[in-house]
């Protein structure tokens, strides 16, 4: 089985922002559950090492350009049998709060150097040049903030094959030239054909780039990025190496996210036994302040408050919304203008409207197992994970038809919930019309209990577990492992025209 090196900027429980952290926490467990042999490296963040629990130094190394040694601490990702080594260097890691960003919310000005050492560690591991006897057959590297890795192992000899994961194409990492002379890289990475983007450096670029395989989070986001629309100006050097490129759907923890077995939620419930979700709903809506009425429709709604995830056609739609026979609950935080806008509407419409600004993992729980309907009007989404909370939930998504929302979310069209297909509801454009023309449609048939039920039986019965995805980065670490790793010299020549300004 191949030896794998994991290494990533978050996961969770550990330190987790978003999605990243969700994967990074649960695909290794995957992995060594169908004996992969996994080592996850991260940044011992202030947070994490408080979190890890016993700990040991396992190995101490020197990194260049750095006046004191880093050290490697190894610990157990809480709860599971893997491995995490910490690389501890308190001047870059040793910080309050976020992972990327300080108290006022700005990004730390010091993150490409705290990002380029965890490269220069990760590359150090790989290549056995420490004491640490244990080599990769693959390092898989994720998000802009491991681009790098693949840049540095690019340039050696002998060396492990190298994958990237595309989580979210638009965190790129861009910083400007005085950044790339500051991290002391070769000249010759100054250039279309590798690190340079517009006259600044992207992290994300070397890890497209350099890596030996690249993948991103579901099979449509592989082919959306791959267009002017989504593709955030790399669109070009993507279809170049699109025969590189897959699409994984990811997985979610199936026993943390268990209706039968959840400790968040007011009662269990299951497909056998799905009386207890009225409970949830009736819980919910007395946790949200809103009148307990099992025969209103509740829908829920978790994320950011960003454009992205579509607040602003929710928004925009919400007073059409707050005239149907729905109540709306919502957890979120994010711009602050969006938070505002929703506190006033909460106080505008407070017997069907429900905000809280924040996170809350145990609310998030509650908000998917008690409410009717789940809203995702995400303008771009690359895989997405609380439509596959959702369906194990018996709570039918509604979602725009966009990356990994298109994958899993079947429409309930009538051919589709004869066949047994349907799962969910789905429109097709990002507008305010067709949310509220989907929200429609998902009430009338929430009004036929038969039916309803029939939807939401295919969306409990399905597997989104890491099991299944974890399968596939497995026959693809094999490959790698059984190819011969090298520098693809002329494959990255020939994308230099793909990279250029257009």
């Amino acid at each position: 089985m191949p030896k794998i090196l994991f290494v990533a900027s978050e996961a969770h429980p550990l330190v987790k922002t978003g999605g990243l952290g969700d994967v990074a926490g649960s695909l290794p467990v995957a992995l060594q559950s169908l004996r992969a042999d996994v080592r996850l490296l991260l940044p011992a963040y202030r947070d994490t090492l408080a979190r890890t629990g016993k700990l040991k130094h396992v190995v101490t190394l020197t990194v260049p350009g750095l006046e004191s040694p880093v050290r490697i601490l190894e610990g157990k990702l809480p709860g599971t049998p893997v491995i995490a080594w910490l690389v501890d260097f308190p001047p870059a890691y040793d910080r309050p709060g976020n992972p990327y960003l300080d108290p006022h919310g700005q990004p730390w000005p010091d993150n490409p150097m705290r990002y380029a050492l965890l490269a220069h560690v990760a590359t150090a591991l790989a290549l056995g040049r420490t004491t640490l006897k244990w080599l990769p057959d693959v390092v898989h590297c994720h998000d802009w903030q491991t681009g790098l890795v693949p840049v540095l192992l690019a340039r050696e000899k002998s060396r492990p094959s190298t994958l990237f994961t595309i989580h979210n194409l638009s965190y790129q990492g861009l910083f400007p030239y005085q950044t790339f002379t500051a991290l002391a890289l070769p000249q010759e990475l100054w250039s279309p054909e590798a690190v340079e983007f517009h006259g600044q450096m992207s992290f994300i670029k070397g890890g497209l780039v350099f890596a030996d395989q690249l993948t991103t989070v579901s099979p449509n986001y592989a082919r959306e990025i791959q267009t002017p629309e989504f593709g955030d100006g790399l669109d070009g050097l993507l279809r170049h190496r699109a025969a590189r490129l897959t699409g994984i759907l990811n997985g979610i923890d199936d026993t943390e996210w268990n209706p039968a077995r959840d400790s968040f939620i007011s009662k269990p419930f299951s497909l056998r036994q799905p009386r207890n979700k009225t409970a949830n709903k009736l819980a919910l809506q007395k946790e949200f302040g809103l009148p307990q009425d099992k025969n209103t429709a509740l829908i829920g709604m978790v994320g950011r408050l960003v454009q992205q995830k579509g607040i602003d056609l929710v928004l925009d739609t919400l007073p059409a919304l707050m005239h149907r026979p729905l109540q709306l609950v919502l957890l979120g935080s994010g711009e602050t203008g969006y938070e505002d806008s929703l506190r006033k509407q909460a106080m505008r419409y407070a017997d069907r409207l429900a905000v809280c600004i924040g996170y809350d993992e145990g609310l998030a729980h509650r908000i998917e197992a008690g409410s009717d309907m789940f809203l995702m009007p995400s303008r771009f989404e690359p895989c997405g994970l609380n439509q596959l909370y959702s369906l194990r939930y018996g709570t039918i998504p509604i979602v725009h038809r966009v990356g990994g929302l298109a994958d899993t979310v079947v429409d309930a069209t009538d051919e589709n919930i004869a066949n047994g297909k349907a799962n969910g509801i789905v429109f097709q454009e990002a507008h305010a019309g067709t949310l509220l023309g989907a929200v429609d449609r998902a009430l009338a048939l929430w009004r036929d209990a038969g039916r309803w039920k029939r939807i939401m039986s295919v969306g409990m019965r399905q597997d989104f577990s890491w099991r299944r995805s974890a399968a596939e980065y497995l026959q693809l670490y094999k490959r790698l492992q059984n190819s011969a790793p090298g520098v693809r010299q002329r494959e990255r020549k020939s994308a230099t025209s793909s990279s250029r300004r257009r």
